[in-house]
């Protein structure tokens, strides 16, 4: 976890910008065959690794909170970058956390991250049921019944273990009134609204469908930003592909005016 000089929440809009990424540890993927001809970059660096990190900031600078999915804690791959704390300097956040789902020793640091302009009174960490290396990160905003809370995840292959997840985050979640669920899902919305609890139990807007994946020939939902019905959504939109196979998937939302107090959002942006 790292805090530097955040943005006063009386500086940030009631209105706030989200987005999710699942960044593939920037490696350029625009064809099928990228997965083995491009595969040796899991695990080796590449020389034009930071330059597209710089212009994943560039995009990553026009929002308030970002979810990042498959980025890479500072090892050899990366050339010992943390890729989320460079993203946050590079992108002038006050706030960043990552966590480590798969810990590769010298070699990979597979991890989820969390940039913010505000920073969180807490954070926890959960490590999901099922194979190793699947997490989420717990950001809540504010304190009392009329917090903010923002779950960054990433979610198995598997329909098994995505249905042993979403039980999982169920649980944590079913107490909480103003709540966000972001990041690559690995499911379509008839796939997560199937589940038995996960939608029905959470009071979560209905699923608008982004076609995410793959990013040069998108047909599958997979990437989402699920919001709880307390919180008013603008339209929801998938970015330009930046060198990922996941399109970044964005959306501004409008917090209730109980929330805005817990988070001390008085401010008026324009932009």
């Amino acid at each position: 976890m790292a805090r530097a000089a955040s943005t006063p929440a009386s500086e940030i809009s009631p209105t706030l910008r989200l987005l999710t990424c699942n960044l593939q540890v920037g490696i350029h993927t625009s064809a099928y065959h990228h997965y083995v001809t491009r595969s040796w970059q899991h695990l080796l660096p590449h020389p034009k690794r930071s330059s597209r990190l710089d212009a994943v900031a560039s995009t990553l600078a026009g929002f308030d909170i970002v979810g990042l999915q498959e980025v890479d804690g500072g090892s050899f791959r990366s050339n010992h970058v943390n890729q989320v704390e460079y993203l946050a300097r590079r992108s002038a956040f006050g706030f960043h956390f990552q966590q480590l789902n798969r810990d590769m020793g010298k070699m990979a640091q597979h991890s989820n991250g969390l940039l913010s302009r505000l920073t969180p009174s807490q954070i926890d960490e959960h490590r999901l049921p099922g194979m190793r290396g699947r997490g989420a990160i717990h950001a809540r905003y504010g304190e009392g019944p009329d917090a903010l809370h923002v779950f960054v995840a990433h979610l198995a292959l598997s329909q098994r273990g995505r249905a042993r997840q979403l039980d999982y985050l169920s649980e944590i979640i079913a107490p909480l009134n103003h709540v966000v669920v972001m990041g690559d899902l690995n499911a379509t919305p008839e796939q997560l609204l199937s589940h038995p609890h996960f939608f029905k139990a959470l009071d979560f807007n209905p699923l608008k469908p982004l076609l995410s994946y793959p990013a040069w020939q998108p047909r599958r939902a997979l990437d989402h930003i699920l919001l709880s019905s307390t919180l008013e959504a603008g339209e929801p939109r998938v970015l330009d592909a930046m060198f990922s196979d996941h399109l970044p998937v964005a959306v501004n939302i409008h917090l209730p005016a109980a929330c805005r107090l817990s988070l001390g959002l008085t401010g008026a942006r324009t932009d």
